[in-house]
C-alpha cells in the first residue's frame, strides 16, 4: 500500500535514524543531503521532510537514502541555502524564496496581502497551476520538488492589541520578505527583516515588537511565552504567506536513472501540491493551542473589517506591481492572474 506523507508522518516523527537505517531491498546507490533552517522538531521536518524522504526511500527499493541536516548544520545561514543548492553543496534544500530578494520576483505575487487568503492547498494548487506559464523562469537553474505556501502569516504582538490597521503605527514587526516590509510600511509600521531563527532572541530583547508569522513556526521557537496577542481574520485569512522552495541541485538529478528519477517525480509538483497544502493547515491548531493555553488573548478580526484592511494595504500591492512592472514583468496581469487562481480552488 502506497503510504502518503500525512500518515507517514506518524511513524517518521519517532526518529529520522530508525528508518534512514533500515536495510533496503536493493543496495543503496543515492544519498541526498537535506539541508534547512529550522530545527529538528519542527512541524515542517516531521510532517513533511522526514515522510517524504522515507516514501522515496521505500519507492525506489531503498536505492534512495536521504540524510536530513536541519538548524543549518552543514554551515551557512538561511539566505545562503539557495546558493548552497545551486553550487552543488547539498543536494536538497528547503528555504523561504524572499530570503533572497530580487531572484523569485514573479514568485513573490503569492506572499500578497489577500492574494492568499486562508489555505495553503488552494495556494499550491493555484502555484502548480501557474508554474510553466509565470513562474518556470524563475527556477532554470534549479529542479523545484514543489513550491509552496504555509498556512499564513498571523500577526503576534508582545504587548500591544492590534484592533485596527491604525493601531500598528511606530511598531517594529519582523518579517521574512519584501512585500512583507511594504505591507507593513504601508500600515505605518517600521518592518524589520531577519530568518526565523533569530526571532525569539529579538523579541526577548524587545528588539521587534512583534511578528508575522504562522502559529506552526510559533510552536516550536516558542513564540507564544513571548508574545501576549496574536492575530488573524476570523475566517482564518491572514496578512499574506511565505513560499517555500524545496529543491533539488538540477545536476544531481539530472545524474539520476531514469526510473529513480521517476520516484523523485512521483513525489514532487502536482502529486503533492495538495497533500502538503494540508499538512501546513493540520500543523496549524498545536500552535494556536499552545498559545491560547499560554493565556494569550487571540484576537479575530471580523469579516467586515476586511475593506478596511484592503484599502489600508492597496498601496503595498501598487508599490510591487510598479516595481515589478518596471523589471519588465506584466505586474497587474500576475497579480489578477494569481488572486483568480487561488479564488478558483476556493477554501479547502
Amino acid at each position: 500500500m502506497t503510504m502518503t506523507i500525512r500518515s507517514a508522518a506518524v511513524l517518521a516523527a519517532v526518529s529520522c535514524a530508525s528508518w534512514l537505517g533500515a536495510g533496503p531491498a536493493f543496495a543503496q546507490e543515492v544519498t541526498l543531503k537535506l539541508h534547512h533552517f529550522l530545527g529538528p522538531a519542527a512541524p515542517a521536518q516531521q510532517a513533511f521532510f522526514e515522510p517524504w524522504a522515507q516514501r522515496v526511500q521505500e519507492q525506489s527499493d531503498g536505492r534512495i537514502a536521504v540524510e536530513i541536516y536541519p538548524s543549518m548544520t552543514l554551515g551557512g545561514s538561511p539566505p545562503q541555502l539557495i546558493s548552497q543548492l545551486r553550487d552543488g553543496v547539498v543536494d536538497i534544500i528547503w528555504t523561504v524564496t524572499s530570503y533572497t530578494p530580487g531572484q523569485f520576483p514573479r514568485t513573490e505575487v503569492f506572499e500578497l496581502p489577500f492574494v492568499h487568503t486562508n489555505s495553503a492547498v488552494a495556494t499550491n494548487l493555484a502555484i502548480q497551476d501557474m508554474y510553466d506559464e509565470w513562474l518556470a523562469e524563475e527556477y532554470q537553474d534549479v529542479h523545484p520538488i514543489l513550491i509552496h505556501v504555509h498556512a499564513g502569516n498571523a500577526l503576534h504582538t508582545i504587548d500591544k492589541p492590534v484592533r485596527q490597521p491604525g493601531d500598528l503605527q511606530g511598531l517594529k514587526i519582523r518579517t521574512p520578505s519584501r512585500t512583507g516590509s511594504f505591507m507593513l510600511e504601508a500600515l505605518g509600521a517600521s518592518p524589520v527583516g531577519m530568518p526565523v531563527p533569530q526571532l525569539p532572541q529579538a523579541l526577548s530583547k524587545k528588539v521587534v515588537d512583534g511578528t508575522t508569522i504562522p502559529f506552526e513556526v510559533s510552536l516550536p521557537l516558542k513564540i507564544h511565552e513571548l508574545v501576549d496577542y496574536d492575530h488573524e481574520f476570523e475566517d482564518g485569512t491572514r496578512l499574506g504567506t511565505a513560499v517555500f522552495l524545496y529543491g533539488m541541485n538540477k545536476a544531481r538529478y539530472e545524474s539520476l536513472p531514469d526510473d529513480l528519477k521517476a520516484v523523485i517525480d512521483q513525489n514532487s509538483g502536482a502529486n503533492i501540491a495538495e497533500e502538503i497544502g494540508q499538512v501546513w493547515m493540520d500543523v496549524e491548531e498545536p500552535g494556536l493551542q499552545a498559545a491560547m493555553d499560554d493565556g494569550n488573548e487571540i484576537i479575530r478580526w471580523s469579516v467586515e473589517q476586511k475593506p478596511t484592511w484592503q484599502a489600508a494595504v492597496q498601496p503595498a500591492i501598487d508599490r510591487w506591481v510598479a516595481e515589478v512592472t518596471g523589471a519588465g514583468i506584466d505586474g497587474q496581469a500576475l497579480l489578477d492572474t494569481a488572486a483568480a487562481a487561488v479564488q478558483a480552488h476556493g477554501t479547502q
